[in-house]
């Protein structure tokens, strides 16, 4: 690996970071996906899955261990693998705001399935639902930051590297 591609990644895992502390005040908004979703499509499925394995390392050095960080473990990289295999099929924006709005309603569930594992079926069933009215509000915010951001971002970065050479 080059070391532009290290700082590459470095600056993308700190960017993930930042976009996580500055809208954590807001319950179930978040740039993550957004961002994820944009570095795969960018930078591609390697530097996005060590990217992601960086971000939830860097989140557990700041908030301590628990379970919630395998569930981070296995549900962000699921993220860029969906995000890799539909960005084969179309690089629509719609596409990426829908698969968004999908995972954030999808979040509850797959962090119910992790906590399943450790305090059984019933628990991870309870953890679902009461998290429900919260995971709509992540799916809808989610799909509207990347409906909005989506192309602007990806077109700043691109015209970045035209004249930086960054990518």
């Amino acid at each position: 690996m080059r070391a532009k591609d290290i700082t590459q990644i470095a600056i993308l895992s700190a960017s993930l970071t930042a976009g996580k502390l500055v809208l954590s005040v807001v319950p179930n908004v978040e740039i993550v996906t957004f961002l994820l979703i944009t570095f795969t499509v960018l930078f591609g499925f390697r530097k996005a899955m060590i990217t992601t394995l960086i971000f939830v390392t860097t989140d557990v050095l700041l908030y301590g261990l628990g379970t919630w960080n395998l569930g981070y473990y296995f549900v962000w990289p699921l993220l860029i693998i969906i995000t890799h295999l539909l960005f084969k099929i179309s690089q629509s924006e719609y596409v990426f705001a829908s698969l968004a709005g999908a995972f954030g309603l999808c979040f509850g569930f797959l962090f119910a399935v992790v906590e399943s594992i450790f305090y059984g079926v019933e628990y991870g069933v309870v953890y679902w639902i009461r998290g429900i009215p919260f995971d709509i509000i992540h799916g809808l915010s989610n799909f509207i930051i990347v409906l909005i951001l989506f192309k602007p971002l990806i077109k700043t970065i691109k015209l970045a590297n035209e004249k930086m050479n960054i990518l």
